[in-house]
């Protein structure tokens, strides 16, 4: 039987490509767009819609997932959001579309998802950045973004008694610097890089259990 993945955020990117890449290595996928999507190679991809802000949408969502249990689910969201250094320079509308879009939405539709997740060799993943790590991120870099994804790790670590409960494997998952849209041209690492590394860590990540910050080459990070 094929392992089923749900990958949240996949129009493009590093959500893109990690449901191509599982998609080759022989798992069922089902991915989500907003609204449009990347040239589709793989047919064999389910495509849902869905905007991760719109919480309104999320439980009419579920419901199309029926009784399915995945052995991934994979919420990917983000945003740069500011550019400014401090909050006192950005606006109320950006930063709330920041938060609201990476860590707000994810942790919202997370709660519905958790119980499609597969019992003892389930993962649920979410894309964070060790930009979000105090250990890792000592000079503090792009603050407000990196705010974003400390508070998102905070409230994926909240999961965690429900998780593991079930026998869910938590994943808050630094994909690398990455070139994309929100990366930019000059990141080091191509998005097949990481989408290849990120499959690698949630097939070795099923069954483990616990929550587990770990960059795309499967090295452990510091929170």
């Amino acid at each position: 039987m094929k392992k089923q993945a749900l990958i949240i955020g996949a129009s493009q990117g590093i959500g893109f490509g990690l449901s191509q890449v599982l998609a080759s290595r022989d798992w069922q996928v089902t991915a989500t767009y907003r609204s449009t999507t990347e040239d589709n190679s793989d047919p064999t991809i389910q495509w849902l819609t869905l905007d991760i802000n719109d919480t309104k949408q999320h439980r009419a969502f579920c419901e199309q997932l029926q009784s399915q249990k995945y052995d991934a689910i994979i919420i990917n969201a983000g945003i740069h959001g500011p550019h400014c250094t401090f909050v006192d320079k950005a606006s109320d509308d950006d930063l709330f579309e920041l938060y609201k879009t990476n860590t707000i939405s994810p942790m919202r539709l997370a709660s519905h998802l958790l119980p499609y997740v597969k019992a003892d060799t389930g993962v649920l993943g979410f894309t964070s950045s060790i930009m979000g790590s105090l250990n890792e991120n000592t000079e503090a870099a792009m603050p407000i973004y990196s705010s974003s994804k400390s508070a998102l790790n905070m409230l994926t670590r909240s999961l965690r008694p429900q998780a593991t409960a079930n026998g869910v494997t938590l994943l808050s998952l630094h994909p690398g610097w990455v070139s994309t849209r929100l990366g930019g041209e000059v990141a080091p690492v191509s998005v097949d890089a990481s989408a290849a590394g990120l499959a690698n860590v949630i097939e070795q990540a099923q069954g483990k259990q616990g929550h587990h910050f770990l960059d795309f080459q499967g090295k452990s990070l510091s929170w």
